[in-house]
């Protein structure tokens, strides 16, 4: 597989969270290339980032290696997107552009038009998009950098179970995007901590080393890893 040398971090990054490195797995740098059909140089400088990010570490005679987080800290990373979601719709609804706008309102056009068919799998993806975008309408980098990096680990640590609700959920995020199109900060800020809570009811905490379906107790949502192309979608 031979992909561009400045998109080797989000590969290494893909595949961490999808398993394909398990956790506490050596990451060696001659493998990595091999693997991703690179040179060492791009894959030395991706580890370095994904250490930083909290995906790796470094461990005295092993090297690079895929971090094995505790419980204590996944659970953090659920408080964290709890307090820090709602603040980004509230960012979002005094920044938004409307481009951002025009994404958020066709996601929940086919978000509800998917629930109402009873296509779960494309339902994720759509849930993963709307808040990729909600994030990134906040009109600040350092946040929704840090939103992208919670749902990352979080999607990494964490299995979600099926939506009991599809189309109450979409109405929680058309709310959202009513909220935010008004300029209404703080009720966006209400309805998203609202549903971001009942979201986290799904959560349930992935068993490392078993397969990626299997969980262990409450506690997170595979999302979009990528932004939205603004120009795809149209009103």
């Amino acid at each position: 597989m031979r992909i561009p040398a400045h998109s080797v971090c989000t590969a290494i990054r893909d595949d961490i969270v999808a398993g394909v490195h398990e956790r506490g797995t050596r990451l060696t740098e001659e493998l990595l290339a091999r693997r991703y059909g690179v040179s060492r140089v791009p894959v030395r400088e991706a580890l370095r980032t994904l250490e930083a990010e909290g995906f790796v570490v470094t461990r005295r005679h092993a090297g690079a290696c895929v971090a094995e987080p505790t419980e204590e800290e996944a659970a953090d990373l659920l408080e964290m997107r709890l307090l820090l979601e709602p603040l980004g719709a509230a960012r979002a609804a005094q920044r938004r552009s409307e481009a951002h706008l025009k994404v958020l309102r066709g996601l929940v056009r086919l978000g509800q038009e998917r629930a109402r068919r009873g296509y779960g799998d494309d339902l994720r993806s759509l849930g993963g998009w709307f808040h990729e975008t909600l994030a990134q309408a906040c009109g600040s980098a350092a946040l929704t950098s840090t939103l992208t990096q919670l749902r990352h680990k979080i999607a990494w640590m964490y299995a979600v179970e099926p939506l009991p609700a599809p189309a109450e959920t979409w109405a929680e995020h058309g709310a959202i995007v009513d909220a935010v199109a008004r300029g209404d900060g703080e009720r966006a800020r209400q309805v998203t901590a609202a549903h971001t809570e009942r979201s986290l009811a799904l959560h349930r905490l992935r068993i490392p080393g078993q397969n990626r379906g299997t969980a262990a107790r409450p506690g997170a949502v595979r999302t979009s890893q990528h932004a939205v192309n603004t120009s795809g979608l149209r009103n």
